[in-house]
């Protein structure tokens, strides 16, 4: 069974803005799927995992580019590097859009190629596992606390209970778990790390100890939801501090993990600066840390972090599937008070906490910290019209395992978890 995917129309999209697409993302998430679906009849399909064609792009890029002449999808480009000069060459003559996709499952390395040979040429489009909304065969907007539009949904979907969601959880996100009921999931996800660690981490990396840099996986997945701390990280594996910053860049850069930033203004003193990080795919993060099953995981001492990890990638991905950077945030002072997530757009602040229960009580205590940056201007304000340049606060939420949708007070709101 195929699941639609969200993205599909921001491909369509970019198609018609560039000559050159490239859709990023983990491995096995479904790009080459995806764009396969979509492409035109007279698309050539041609993968660099073909130890033989790859070989030839590398030694004979002129050459290849004559071969497999555009409208081609050329399938993890990252394996030949030398091919994107020749792709500048061939679209600045031709300035046809949509003659090139690209997909890589490793951006570490193969973004330096692009920004040096196709910068303004290519759409660059970042591509996750399965979302919630698309295993259930919906496709909404970028989640926001918009109260209409959750009433709305509240009225299309199926409400999901806490034993459901950890299921989902423990599952994952890769398409193929759910295309094939009969995969084994245990299997599946120690073949996944050996292809990962393998060809995108000692291939395309300096990383030589494949070992390492699996404990530290394992390191990083036992710390999701947690903020950053390098010397502990390095400390557990036995490796220097810039090691241990080296090798999260390489799970952020292909798409493992996502490093949240930490909200400033210039109203709020005191904030902490270390990043957050989550694992994306929540099933391989529990097969990362030896959960048996979701059940388990559900009542075991990680169950929270799980549940905050499982909110804030399905968030995090409803902004990727609309082709807009995520911009989610957290807030930690150095008096301890936090917030767990912050939607930052258009002037607004929207702060999130999440909770694994179903009425937790005193979630938005914390949301007074934000209330500083709100001020009005001083009457002396030199600048006309700044007053429209001021940060609001807007709509807070508590996303937890309530029954519906329920206002806490004038500002803040119970949202379900399900609905997210």
């Amino acid at each position: 069974m195929y699941y639609e995917r969200t993205l599909g129309t921001v491909i369509k999209q970019t198609t018609e803005t560039f000559p050159v697409v490239i859709v990023t993302g983990p491995r096995q998430v479904g790009k080459t799927t995806l764009l396969t679906k979509l492409a035109e009849p007279d698309r050539k399909v041609v993968s660099l995992d073909n130890p033989t064609i790859r070989s030839f792009a590398k030694s004979e890029p002129e050459l290849f580019i004559q071969r497999y002449a555009p409208p081609v999808l050329i399938d993890e480009i990252q394996y030949a590097p030398e091919l994107f000069d020749y792709i500048k060459i061939y679209v600045d003559r031709e300035k046809h859009c949509g003659d090139f996709w690209l997909t890589g499952s490793q951006t570490f390395h193969m973004m330096k190629s692009v920004t040096e040979s196709l910068a303004g040429r290519a759409g660059i489009i970042r591509m996750q596992g399965l979302s919630n909304d698309e295993i259930r065969g919906r496709h909404y907007p970028p989640f926001q606390i918009d109260i209409p539009l959750l009433m709305k949904r509240t009225k299309e979907l199926e409400s999901m209970t806490l034993p459901q969601i950890f299921s989902r959880i423990f599952k994952g996100s890769m398409p193929r778990l759910y295309e094939n009921e009969n995969v084994d999931r245990d299997q599946y996800y120690e073949s996944y790390l050996e292809t990962y660690i393998s060809r995108d981490i000692k291939d395309l990396t300096q990383i030589a100890d494949e070992t390492a840099f699996l404990n530290f996986m394992s390191a990083v997945a036992a710390r999701t939801a947690t903020n950053v701390n390098y010397n502990a990280l390095a400390s557990e594996i036995g490796v220097s501090a810039p090691t241990a910053k080296q090798w999260l860049s390489v799970l952020n850069s292909s798409g493992i993990i996502a490093l949240i930033q930490p909200y400033s203004n210039n109203a709020l003193k005191r904030v902490i600066k270390a990043p957050r990080m989550y694992f994306l795919d929540t099933g391989l993060c529990a097969h990362l840390t030896r959960w048996g099953s979701g059940e388990t995981l559900e009542y075991g001492a990680m169950g929270g972090s799980f549940f905050e990890t499982w909110v804030v990638s399905e968030i995090y991905k409803s902004y990727l599937n609309a082709g807009k950077r995520p911009p989610l945030y957290y807030y930690r002072d150095s008096n301890k008070k936090e917030i767990d997530l912050i939607i930052y757009q258009d002037g607004t602040v929207t702060p999130i906490e999440i909770k694994k229960s179903a009425s937790p009580k005193d979630a938005v205590k914390n949301f007074s910290v934000l209330a500083p940056i709100e001020k009005n201007a001083d009457e002396d304000e030199p600048f006309a019209g700044a007053e429209q340049l001021k940060t609001k606060i807007g709509t807070g939420a508590v996303i937890c395992m309530a029954t519906d949708l329920i206002p806490i007070d004038k500002k803040n709101w119970y949202v379900p978890a399900w609905l997210i």
